[in-house]
């Protein structure tokens, strides 16, 4: 069975093998990852492609990051192949968030607006630096803007409207 995008919750991209047993290391867009595994099955795709589903039959933390291994990735030659997919899951599959958090794929497509009431655009993808995520906001005249994801700028995310506004000048 395959999904469209706008069915799944993105919540990860699968990277480099981990071991010859087919384990790969998961790069995690949310803070709470541990909790996937209580989702025996996963989806599965390349950027723009369809979803599909694949069992999950471990998850661990190792070192600093999380492993992963998922039924038909018996070796370290099939984990290479799974290696740039992102990861995600059907909505209603998903833990509820909290009343201030927010699965990144909530926040893509929404209109940013200023204090002013300027538009600055929509939210074209989030980007993770480590210090805090940021919001990849493009215009409608293609101008780029990166906004950190903090409390400083981000003033509401009122998701029914469609919105979120920010303290950040449409000059900036």
């Amino acid at each position: 069975m395959a999904l469209s995008g706008s069915d799944i919750i993105v919540l990860g991209r699968l990277a480099d093998p981990y071991g010859v047993r087919g384990w790969l290391r998961l790069y995690p867009f949310g803070d709470d990852p541990m909790n996937w595994a209580e989702m025996p099955v996963w989806w599965v795709a390349k950027e723009g492609e369809p979803w599909r589903e694949i069992g999950l039959k471990g998850l661990k933390a190792h070192g600093d990051g999380l492993v992963v291994l998922l039924d038909g990735v018996v070796d370290r030659t099939a984990a290479e192949a799974m290696k740039g997919l992102l990861v995600g899951a059907p909505r209603d599959a998903l833990p509820s968030t909290g009343d201030d958090e927010f699965y990144w794929g909530d926040l893509v497509g929404l209109e940013v607006v200023n204090a002013a009431d300027e538009r600055l655009g929509k939210v074209a993808g989030l980007i993770e630096t480590g210090a805090n995520d940021v919001l990849r906001v493009v215009g409608e005249d293609g101008v780029e803007r990166l906004l950190p994801f903090v409390a400083a700028v981000v003033l509401a995310v009122e998701k029914d409207a469609g919105r979120i506004r920010v303290e950040w000048g449409s000059d900036w």
